[in-house]
């Protein structure tokens, strides 16, 4: 099975990354590195590609993010849920989809099964990986803004059907929620869906996270940093 490389060296030398087919919860706070972290984690690396649906920034900012990274854009598809509201006319691409607003969730699923279709058919970009199922990482940024727009039931729903759909091509997801937004109930629910939770929180200005559900990881924290897409931990 196709493991997803993190960065993180306790996740990658022990188990080899992120197991196919599974999905992690990103809990932060506000002004934290969490979308650093998050887009970090789903850069893709040489073969694989990448999916992200921003209800938060504009496609040009996600791109701008990849790019820092030093990411071959043709492998990074973002569904904008942002730009269709002041820019009605903008047209789809193959890698640029476009839906009215956060809380047009039927879109974003039929856009996001539009996006894994045409990678599985070697359609996305004029480079193929060689793999199959092609290696898919997918980032909601975020689910915090989703929240605010639809019922959480409602929400749940859809997240479960994306889920599933990560689960059922072989992909690896990661869901941004503020977790100082929301209560616990909701915190929990969302939980449900995931295969683990990765948290970060912020004392006297220093980021650290945690990772829960993966096993024979320890779930300590530590103190991390983000630098031009790669997971730095320790001082």
């Amino acid at each position: 099975m196709y493991n997803f490389k993190s960065g993180i060296v306790q996740i990658d030398q022990g188990f080899g990354g992120f197991e196919a087919g599974t999905n992690f919860l990103v809990l932060a706070p506000p002004m934290s590195l969490a979308e650093d972290l998050a887009y970090s984690l789903t850069k893709p690396l040489p073969g694989e590609y990448a999916i992200v649906l921003s209800t938060n920034d504009r496609a040009a900012e996600v791109i701008d993010a990849f790019k820092v990274m030093e990411v071959d854009k043709r492998y990074v598809g973002t569904i904008d849920a942002i730009t269709k509201s002041s820019t009605p006319g903008i047209a789809d691409t193959t890698r640029l989809m476009f839906v009215a607003s956060p809380t047009d969730l039927t879109g974003i699923g039929i856009k996001f099964s539009k996006m894994v279709e045409l990678i599985f058919d070697g359609d996305f970009s004029d480079g193929e990986s060689g793999l199959f199922p092609p290696p898919v990482r997918f980032c909601v940024n975020s689910v915090s803004t989703l929240l605010m727009y639809r019922k959480l039931e409602v929400l749940y729903q859809f997240l479960h059907v994306l889920t599933s759909k990560v689960k059922k091509i072989d992909g690896v997801g990661f869901y941004l929620l503020n977790n100082e937004s929301f209560d616990e109930k909701t915190i929990s629910l969302v939980k449900q869906l995931m295969t683990g939770v990765i948290e970060v929180k912020i004392e006297q200005s220093t980021n650290y996270l945690r990772i829960m559900g993966i096993k024979g990881v320890p779930s300590k924290w530590q103190k991390f940093s983000v630098q031009k897409g790669q997971v730095v931990i320790g001082p």
